[in-house]
């Protein structure tokens, strides 16, 4: 059941659980996303609003990784997938992972790299930024936020993809890269803060746009529902 929509541009901004959209959305060229690894990184972190971390309250969205049928769903649904964290999930054999090298210490306690799993016919590929680096050093709006010149490389993968779509949107980061690419871009959310957060940074994005891509200059945001 969609909860809300809105429609920034060309990105499509959904409010609701995927797992009941999806069926409705048809064919699209491309899945890049970032699923719960099933790792409870959101109990070790607290949930981010746009009012800062808040310790007090523990998410529980990554207590476990989407289920095969929903894996197989984005297969059929798209031609090209770029799926972060797939060296958790059960997906077929590939060639190519693309790895974020967070360029820490070997000290460093975290993982010190992540890897997406894609069908892109491609040798493997390392991708390397600091991890601090995330949101040019300021606080993160998502405990598990990707940069998004990480997205923007992944895209690159992609080059006749024009449609994305990212059924577990978070704070928006795919949708910021689209935008900065000039992509169309579906992004779905089932946290209502993390959703409104993402509203505001692909706004944003539009406000700053790219002079080597063709869009319309500063779109309104349409609530549909």
């Amino acid at each position: 059941m969609i909860r809300r929509e809105a429609i920034i541009g060309d990105c499509r901004l959904i409010l609701g659980d995927c797992r009941e959209v999806l069926p409705a959305l048809g064919t699209v060229d491309a899945v890049v996303t970032d699923p719960p690894y099933g790792i409870s990184a959101g109990t070790g972190i607290g949930k981010v609003t746009k009012e800062g971390s808040d310790f007090r309250s523990r998410d529980q969205w990554d207590r476990a990784p989407p289920s095969k049928s929903m894996f197989d769903a984005l297969l059929t649904m798209s031609r090209h997938q770029i799926i972060w964290g797939g060296n958790y999930f059960d997906l077929p054999p590939t060639k190519c992972f693309l790895v974020w090298d967070k360029v820490q210490p070997q000290s460093f306690s975290l993982a010190m790299a992540e890897m997406a799993w894609t069908n892109v016919d491609s040798p493997a590929k390392i991708f390397r930024w600091k991890s601090m680096s995330i949101n040019g050093g300021a606080a993160k709006f998502h405990p598990t936020q990707k940069p998004h010149h990480l997205m923007g490389w992944c895209l690159g993968f992609l080059p006749n993809a024009r449609t994305i779509l990212d059924p577990f949107m978070g704070s928006g980061t795919t949708g910021v890269a689209c935008v900065k690419l000039g992509r169309k871009f579906i992004g779905i959310e089932i946290d209502q803060d993390y959703f409104e957060i993402a509203c505001e940074r692909i706004q944003h994005a539009y406000a700053q746009p790219d002079m080597f891509v063709d869009r319309p200059p500063n779109p309104k945001q349409e609530s549909l529902f």
